[in-house]
C-alpha cells in the first residue's frame, strides 16, 4: 500500500495556472535581461561557428554549415533555457526563498506546484526557441513557413528537459551539484547528438552513445527549420495525387519515420552498375556521406 501511494499519479487542478501566473509576473520584472540572456549565447555560437568554421567546412547534409548549425542552435537554446530555469530558479524557489512552502500555505497541493514549474520552464524555453527561430528566419535560414511547425516541438522539448532537470533539483543539496548534471549529461549530449556536426562523423561506439542520449525532437526541429521552399507546392501535389495516404507518408518523412523497403532496395542496387554510370555515382554520393537512401528511415520518401 505504501509503495502504491508513493508512486501514485499526480492529482492536478487548475490552481497550477495561478502558480504559473505567479512565476510569469515575477519574470516580467526582468523580462528584457532574461530574453537577451537566452538569445545572446546561442546566437553568438551560431554566428561565430557558422561564419567562422563555415568558411572551412563544405556543405553539411546538402546545406551550408551555418544553415545546418541554425537547426542545432534552436535545439540547444531550447534545452538550455528549460534546464537553467528548473535548476537554478527552481532550486531558489524551493530551497532558498521557500516560495514553494509559502504557496502550500494556500489551498495549493505540491503536485500543482511541480506541474506549474514544468509548464513554466517549458514556456520560457518556448519563448527562447521562438526568439531564436525569428533570428534564424531573419538571416534567411528558414526557406518555408513550415518552420513554424517547430514551435510545438520546442515546447515539448522544454517540457522533457524541465522534467529531467527537476529530478536533479530535488536531489541536489546545493547549487554546486548542478555542475555534475551539466558536465556528465547536458554537455556530452549537446556535443555528440548532432547539434554542431552530423553524428555519422563520430566513431561507432561514440555514435551509439550519442544515439542513446539523442532526443528525436532534435531531428524533428532541424528538419522543420530547413524544409524546402517548395514544401507547400509538394504537399498540394501530394494531396491531389495520393490524398490522405500521401499526406501521412509526408508526415512520416518529416519526423524521419518513413520507410519503403522495396524502394530502398532499388537504390542500393545501383551499386552493381558500372562505376562510371550515373546510377553508381548516385549510390557513391549517398554511401560516402552516410546519407539514408530514399525509402529508408530518415531518407526522402
Amino acid at each position: 500500500m505504501a509503495i502504491t501511494a508513493h508512486f501514485a499519479p499526480p492529482r492536478l487542478s487548475l490552481r497550477l495556472v495561478a502558480v504559473w501566473r505567479r512565476n510569469f509576473l515575477v519574470w516580467k520584472k526582468l523580462a528584457l535581461p532574461s530574453i537577451v540572456g537566452n538569445l545572446a549565447d546561442p546566437v553568438i555560437y551560431m554566428l561565430g561557428l557558422g561564419y567562422g568554421l563555415g568558411m572551412l567546412v563544405p556543405q553539411v547534409e546538402g546545406v551550408s554549415y551555418i544553415a545546418f548549425l541554425a537547426g542545432g542552435t534552436l535545439c540547444y537554446s531550447t534545452m538550455n533555457a528549460a534546464t537553467f530555469e528548473v535548476l537554478y530558479s527552481g532550486f531558489s524557489r524551493m530551497h532558498v526563498q521557500k516560495t514553494w512552502e509559502a504557496i502550500m500555505n494556500a489551498p495549493v497541493a505540491l503536485d500543482d506546484i511541480v506541474a506549474a514549474e514544468l509548464v513554466w520552464a517549458a514556456s520560457k524555453s518556448c519563448l527562447a526557441g521562438v526568439a531564436i527561430l525569428a533570428v534564424i528566419a531573419g538571416f534567411g535560414f528558414t526557406a518555408s513557413p513550415l518552420a513554424l511547425a517547430a514551435i510545438p516541438v520546442v515546447f515539448l522539448t522544454g517540457l522533457c528537459f524541465a522534467a529531467l532537470g527537476l529530478i536533479m533539483t530535488a536531489l541536489a543539496p546545493s547549487y554546486d551539484f548542478f555542475m555534475y548534471y551539466f558536465t556528465l549529461f547536458i554537455t556530452p549530449m549537446t556535443l555528440i547528438s548532432g547539434v554542431f556536426f552530423p553524428t555519422n562523423q563520430l566513431p561507432g561506439w561514440l555514435a551509439t552513445l550519442g544515439a542513446l542520449h539523442r532526443r528525436r525532437v532534435f531531428a524533428v526541429q532541424r528538419q522543420l527549420v530547413r524544409r524546402s521552399p517548395d514544401a507547400r507546392r509538394v504537399l498540394a501535389r501530394t494531396w491531389a495525387e495520393e490524398g490522405l495516404r500521401g499526406l501521412w507518408r509526408a508526415a512520416l518523412f518529416v519526423v524521419g519515420r518513413h520507410r519503403d523497403p522495396p524502394l530502398a532496395q532499388r537504390f542500393r542496387a545501383l551499386a552493381t552498375l558500372a562505376p562510371d554510370s550515373l546510377g553508381h555515382q548516385l549510390f557513391t554520393h549517398f554511401a560516402s556521406r552516410g546519407l539514408a537512401f530514399p525509402g529508408e528511415r530518415g531518407g526522402m520518401p
